[in-house]
């Protein structure tokens, strides 16, 4: 069985989800972008995952709903996601919705995260 694009976002989103930098990061190639409105731009896995580390310990509780992927031109997937948190600083909740790409190398390995929240 192999896996498929969809099968590996929905790890990612899982890893996410429970809040597990050390599951996440292997999923990067080695010069991996990830791109938010939000948080903004980050190159390679290590700044990429000090980010998430930094986001998970702002946003304890994070967590991403995502109802459906589907896959999209230039090897990747894509979905809506509703985020919901509490910031640890001020304890005001966050219910956002947004959508997420994220595209693979031909090994499989997230090339590229594009978020728009």
């Amino acid at each position: 069985m192999t896996t498929s694009n969809i099968d590996r976002a929905q790890a990612y989103v899982e890893y996410s989800n429970a809040h597990d930098v050390a599951r996440i990061l292997p999923l990067f190639a080695e010069n991996a972008v990830y791109t938010s409105s939000r948080v903004g731009d980050y190159n390679g896995p290590q700044a990429i995952g000090d980010m998430m580390a930094g986001f998970f310990a702002g946003f304890p509780d994070v967590h991403w709903a995502v109802d459906k992927y589907w896959p999209i031109a230039g090897n990747g997937v894509e979905f809506n996601f509703v985020m919901t948190a509490t910031a640890a600083a001020t304890r005001n909740s966050i219910n956002r919705p947004g959508i997420e790409r994220i595209f693979f190398t031909n090994d499989g390995l997230i090339s590229r995260i594009e978020v728009e929240a």
